[in-house]
């Protein structure tokens, strides 16, 4: 299969992504995540800080600090019990348990893994795995490797004044043994929404962040001794306490301190590890068209920091077509509101995906007016996509189906972050395509007010970024999502990130085919009911 037909499957003609026979092995599944075996270690306290509210930026990090951090980026969180829903044909119900985290994640399997380069007090600098199990640190890889990790993501920050960076991976095996092929789209949306809970997360601790797309794929995984034929780092995150640190300036190489080097090159300067670890699974398959598209995404060279040029397609001719539709009365002007402040520890213990569990209750103007300006607003943040200088244009926006809110007439519609109003699309209830374009009926959507949809590039601005566009552009999906789902939870809401639907019939209601771009991911948002289920937190 070619790669543009695997990418098209992925989106549109999603049956194709696995074979019809498949019947998924749950006697034989993976764990939620990685266990290394045989290697130092070092506990991070289980009395994590309950709030982060008031938190006081460190001058000097530490290793408390730093497990606290972790914890509330992707650590387990809570131990839940549920009841599943009615199985019509075994007249049964059965109890469904599982360990949660802050993070959704698809069918609650945690394809990604978090590892971390320190250099902090009471510990010796080098490269560690998050044991999430077991809330420590697993040492890889000792020593300061400042200059090789500022090549290998092309000087685009000056590591040396980090205390910290973060490495996001993903490792394929973990839920393509569920969902086949189709985990690579759900892997991209993964770790987009660890990321965005990690810049969340940073700012309530006062570090400085910026997130690397582009990066030497072969040399960050060979610094952590990961294979490239299970596993692979999608984003380099550095984090500083200086406030005046250099962040993505452009080098051409010109700069003779500047080493531009290619993977290989760089891969030499370090001894080659490998290190023992435990996935539970006996019988792992081969995903030969995961591993093909992680080679062709990845970049053996990196070229200079340039920006990817505007965010969405035809955005002249959207403007052009909001001019005209102000003239119509089609612009629906939102209240101004004020930046939501929370507390996220509190936010993200109550955040709930409901499946048959939302209410339709009637959504107030300012609600929605918040949960769309937080959400917009809070997913600003510094890359190397955007370049050295300007104001970015967002690559992924917001559209949404209207129903039952106060004011505002039902209909689909196109959220103008920077006007801070509603552009009409459609007239009309649109709950019943809604429900059309479903590929399952774990959820009602007669029963939901809102119904949004995160739009992108229709062709994942290959052009610029080849086939590392589209796991970039999922990224940027799950991150946009992650905040979302965090003002919806701050204002009492919930919603349920979804991928189960068809993405031309939701298209075909926005009318966006024409402009280009297409639907990432479906989120239903509303109130909720509390479902029978037993919970306890797993902290101290």
């Amino acid at each position: 299969m070619s790669m543009e037909a695997f990418l098209h499957n992925l989106h549109y003609d999603t049956d194709k992504t696995k074979p019809p026979d498949t019947v998924v092995d749950w006697e034989d599944r993976p764990l939620a995540y990685k266990l290394y075996r045989g290697l130092p270690v070092v506990p991070l306290s289980p009395e994590v800080v309950l709030t982060l509210e008031g938190v006081e930026a460190p001058a000097k990090p530490n290793l408390r600090g730093v497990g606290d951090f972790l914890w509330y980026v992707f650590g387990l969180t809570q131990l839940c019990q549920s009841v599943s829903a009615f199985n019509s044909t075994e007249q049964t119900m059965g109890m469904m348990q599982s360990n949660r985290r802050f993070v959704p994640s698809g069918g609650a399997l945690y394809p990604n893994e978090l590892y971390v380069y320190l250099k902090v007090e009471d510990l010796p600098a080098g490269m560690y795995h998050y044991d999430v199990a077991h809330h420590r640190l697993v040492l890889l890889r000792e020593g300061n490797y400042d200059s090789y990790l500022t090549c290998a993501i092309g000087n685009r920050c000056d590591v040396s004044s980090c205390f910290g960076t973060v490495f996001v991976s993903t490792m394929f095996w973990k839920n393509f043994f569920k969902y086949n092929n189709f985990a690579y789209r759900l892997q991209g949306l993964d770790a987009g929404a660890l990321i965005g809970q990690l810049l969340e997360v940073a700012k309530r601790f006062g570090f400085t962040t910026g997130v690397c797309f582009q990066f030497l794929d072969q040399a960050v995984n060979h610094l952590l001794g990961i294979s490239e034929q299970e596993e692979s780092v999608y984003a380099v995150i550095p984090l500083s306490v200086e406030s005046r640190i250099s962040w993505f300036g452009n080098s051409d190489g010109s700069d003779n301190r500047v080493r531009m080097v290619s993977a290989t090159e760089l891969c030499r300067e370090l001894a080659l590890i490998k290190h023992s670890h435990y996935v539970r699974s006996r019988r792992v398959k081969e995903f030969p068209m995961l591993i093909k598209m992680n080679e062709a995404s990845r970049l053996d060279f990196l070229p200079p920091i340039t920006e990817i040029g505007k965010g969405l397609a035809n955005w002249d001719e959207r403007e052009e077509a909001e001019k005209q539709e102000k003239q119509e009365g089609q612009v629906v002007k939102l209240p101004q509101v004020s930046r939501l402040s929370y507390d996220l520890a509190l936010v993200s213990r109550k955040r709930f995906s409901p499946d048959k569990d939302f209410l339709l209750a009637k959504v107030s103007q300012v609600q929605l007016a918040i949960l769309l300006q937080e959400a917009t607003a809070s997913f600003l943040y510094r890359n190397d996509l955007d370049g050295p200088t300007g104001k970015p244009e967002p690559r992924v926006a917001l559209y949404g189906c209207l129903y039952n809110v106060e004011g505002i007439p039902d209909g689909a519609y196109f959220y103008d972050s920077e006007a801070h109003a509603l552009r009409r699309l459609r007239h009309g209830d649109q709950r019943l395509s809604l429900h059309q374009a479903m590929s399952s009926d774990n959820i009602n959507i007669f029963q939901v007010p809102l119904c949004l949809h995160v739009a992108g590039d229709r062709n994942q601005r290959r052009e610029a970024l080849g086939y590392r566009g589209y796991r970039i552009q999922q990224m940027e999906a799950g991150m946009l999502v992650q905040r979302l789902l965090l003002a919806a939870s701050a204002i009492g809401m919930g919603g349920h990130p979804l991928l189960g639907f068809n993405a031309q019939l939701c298209d075909d209601i926005y009318s966006m085919t024409s402009q280009g771009i297409t639907s990432l991911i479906q989120i239903p948002v509303g109130p909720y009911r509390h479902c029978p289920r037993l919970e306890g937190g797993l902290h101290g």
